[in-house]
């Protein structure tokens, strides 16, 4: 499928190994503003789930649909060498399917194309059950059976709310909640995770592509 005009907004999060808060968030960058701090284990391990509110690519309609991915990178992750193992909500149709790894595999441009170049292993797409709840004040929980359950709790602020980092270098969002994870299980394909008290973020997403 050929990249087309695209746009997706709705809710993320997300759960690596690495204390709060990851030095990739606030470390060094490189000249193209890959993260170059050595992550607090030496190595990444990272789930992203998203939750799809609206979206398009072209004409398939992308509303309510969910995705995940996981990434592992064995040292700086803007050293590359990443594995990505993708997986795509069982509820979308098969032109969905096809949209949805073309926009969060890095094929369609946008933030994650930026990052698609790093990938040096590429799992086999997986389709599954995937849910995402946004919870209460500073809750946020993503699973899909058998192989991923987060749940993350944002770190208190002023008056009960978040707090917030702004103006990051991320792909996902410029602002994002400091949260840790609760419970952060993910155990597929060569990966088996658990980043429980771990650092985690999560946000609203808004992007366009190509």
């Amino acid at each position: 499928m050929a990249a087309m005009p695209w746009q997706v907004r709705g809710e993320y999060l997300e759960n690596c190994n690495c204390e709060v808060l990851c030095p990739c968030i606030v470390g060094p960058r490189s000249a193209t503003g890959g993260p170059l701090a050595e992550p607090t284990e030496g190595h990444c391990d990272v789930p992203m789930v998203f939750q799809i509110e609206s979206g398009r690519y072209g004409e398939t309609v992308l509303d309510g649909l969910n995705v995940a991915f996981a990434i592992y990178t064995p040292k700086a992750m803007g050293l590359g060498d990443w594995s990505f193992g993708l997986y795509l909500d069982e509820r979308a149709d098969e032109g969905q399917r096809e949209a949805l790894e073309q926009i969060f595999g890095g094929h369609a441009g946008g933030p994650l194309g930026r990052f698609s170049a790093a990938v040096s292993t590429r799992l086999p797409t997986q389709v599954a059950a995937i849910h995402f709840f946004k919870g209460g004040n500073r809750t946020r929980r993503a699973e899909i059976p058998g192989v991923l359950e987060i749940e993350v709790e944002g770190v208190e602020g002023r008056g009960g709310a978040e707090t917030w980092l702004d103006n990051v270098m991320h792909p996902v969002s410029s602002r994002l909640a400091i949260a840790h994870a609760v419970k952060g299980f993910f155990k597929g394909g060569p990966f088996d995770w658990n980043n429980a008290n771990r650092n985690a973020h999560y946000a609203s997403f808004d992007w366009l592509g190509p």
